[in-house]
């Protein structure tokens, strides 16, 4: 008996000291070798972002030249005067517009430049007094008098970002201040919409996070047709001979680019970085026919074929595989022999003048005829140099579209200056960064959001602390931005909001992130209960054993007690 009670004994010990080492050291050392790593995220932070409110802030400067104000009126002068305008777009994002406007009369050398001649020599002399700094505005009011503007023409703006606004004589002899200035405002207000943004283009540029409204079907075009906001962009020319038996073609791409298209590209650093290449295609044919018309005695592409045009050349163009940055390209075609002059026609049956057309975030084709060149007695092949200045005008135009510098009509009596040799006015620059930095913030925030979301449902996916780094990042971005924005410093807000959009696709593209790579909780009960259950059984059955015998031998003890 008492070798059996020793031996019951020694089995329950060697039961418990299994039980304990189990529960003790193998179940917390198998749950920490196995949980999953997951790096703090600023979720309170994200939470915040998801509902958006924005305030752009705009300094507007006007300037009254002399005779536009009496001497009472001058006595109230300098003034500065803020106005707001709300705008609620959905449950999760509002818009908020400050325009901070001051008032002030000319200084000498400014009067001495409002003398030039000609209103864009008044502007450029304007410039080389004084740099605006970007995002703002200065508004010049000139007397009605004034010898700059035309008879018919009540503003005009210049290249850079500086307008001229005439004031008539009634609204400055025997007016207050303060109708002067109400009658100025609306005039201004339209200032503000053309050179720096209208809540149509910032509305369109959320088209990321919110949906567009079906009635504004300008803007929705507008936000089709430009490319998304990139950090970069792969520009791409591309001459199409057809027919090279007939014709050689000679371009001088390389001297058009540097003199035509380098000077925007330089204007829009600010915005993405942009690397250009060309290439000649032989034997490239577009994927129509055209038809031949007797009324023009020409062959004629119309508007219902050309979209069956790019597919088939597409497919000889190429793409480089190393850049995931957006493709522009630019088309020049060169009909063959046989099928020329070709034109393209309008809906309407017209012919286009630029004989081309842009197809919307992908690029532009240009048919160029080169029947004048056939002689009587011509002698094939042919050698064309092709007018450089002439293509490059219709791409810059359709570069200028693709890239959402949007040529808005003025409104009447408004009188805008041509863009000059840089493609591109100041205040059209303005314009673009002011959609582009709300567009990078949009996207960001959708983002952002989006893999908290996945994070949250997904628990058993890794977040390293290379993840989380690019959502911190993203998030401080993202809060500098709007914080600039509201601020006015628009060109750091357009930095900031670049940096915040390609931390937060760093974040969410990273390959870590597949949910393939990871089981779902069934797969793990059913990886884990065959290990697992052959080894607890046995532990837990001697468990419940030394549970019955523990009771049994306390109610013997109560028995014997009673």
């Amino acid at each position: 008996m008492a070798t059996t009670e020793v031996e019951r004994r020694r089995g329950q010990l060697a039961a418990l000291s299994i039980a304990a080492v189990v529960i003790i050291i193998g179940v917390p050392l198998w749950w920490r070798t196995t949980e999953t790593y997951r790096a703090w995220l600023p979720v309170s932070q994200i939470q915040e972002l998801a509902n958006l409110e924005l305030q752009l802030s705009a300094d507007v400067e006007v300037v009254f030249a002399r005779g536009t104000v009496t001497p009472e009126q001058q006595k109230k002068i300098p003034l500065t005067l803020s106005q707001d305008d709300e705008h609620v777009v959905d449950e999760d994002t509002s818009l908020r517009y400050r325009y901070e406007t001051r008032y002030r009369t000319a200084t000498i050398m400014e009067e001495d430049a409002l003398n030039q001649p000609t209103a864009a020599e008044a502007d450029l002399s304007l410039h080389m007094l004084s740099e605006s700094p970007c995002g703002s505005l200065v508004v010049y009011v000139v007397p009605e008098s004034t010898s700059l503007l035309p008879e018919d023409v009540e503003v005009y703006i210049g290249q850079r970002r500086t307008a001229l606004l005439r004031i008539g004589t009634q609204m400055r002899v025997g007016r207050t201040l303060d109708q002067l200035l109400d009658h100025l405002e609306p005039r201004i207000k339209k200032l503000l919409q053309l050179m720096s943004f209208s809540h149509t283009d910032i509305t369109a540029a959320l088209s990321d996070r919110v949906r567009l409204s079906p009635g504004n079907k300008e803007s929705i075009a507008d936000s089709m047709r430009a490319f998304k906001s990139s950090p970069g962009y792969e520009i791409t020319f591309s001459l199409l001979n057809p027919d090279p038996k007939s014709h050689r073609l000679h371009w001088d791409i390389e001297g058009a680019v540097q003199t035509f298209i380098q000077p925007l590209l330089t204007k829009l650093e600010p915005l993405a970085n942009f690397s250009i290449d060309s290439q000649i295609l032989y034997y490239a044919m577009l994927g129509v026919n055209p038809r031949f018309d007797n009324s023009h005695n020409a062959y004629t592409l119309n508007a219902d074929s050309l979209a069956h045009v790019i597919n088939p050349v597409e497919a000889r163009l190429g793409s480089n595989a190393a850049s995931s940055n957006p493709v522009l390209n630019f088309l020049l075609y060169v009909p063959d022999a046989n099928h020329s002059p070709l034109y393209i026609q309008d809906r309407k049956k017209q012919q286009v003048p630029s004989n081309a057309f842009h197809s919307p975030r992908w690029g532009g084709i240009m048919v160029y005829n080169v029947n004048s060149f056939y002689g009587p007695d011509v002698a094939f092949p042919v050698d064309i140099n092709i007018n450089m200045a002439k293509v490059m005008g219709v791409f810059l135009a359709q570069l200028r579209l693709l890239l959402g510098v949007q040529s808005s009509t003025p409104p009447p009596g408004f009188l805008v200056a041509p863009c000059g040799s840089s493609g591109l006015a100041d205040w059209e620059l303005d314009r673009l960064m002011w959609s582009r930095s709300v567009e990078n913030i949009a996207t960001a925030t959708t983002t952002i959001t989006s893999l908290a979301q996945l994070l949250d449902q997904i628990g058993n996916i890794v977040i390293n602390d290379n993840i989380a780094q690019q959502v911190s990042s993203a998030v401080t971005s993202l809060q500098l931005a709007v914080a600039e924005l509201e601020s006015g410093n628009l060109g750091f807000a357009l930095q900031y909001s670049k940096e915040a959009i390609l931390a937060s696709e760093r974040a969410f593209f990273d390959p870590s992130l597949l949910h393939l790579l990871y089981f779902p909780d069934d797969q793990k009960f059913a990886i884990y209960i065959p290990l697992f259950l052959p080894m607890c059984v046995p532990i837990l059955l001697s468990l419940l054993k030394i549970a019955s015998e523990v009771r049994q031998r306390r109610r013997d003890k109560q028995t014997k007690t009673d």
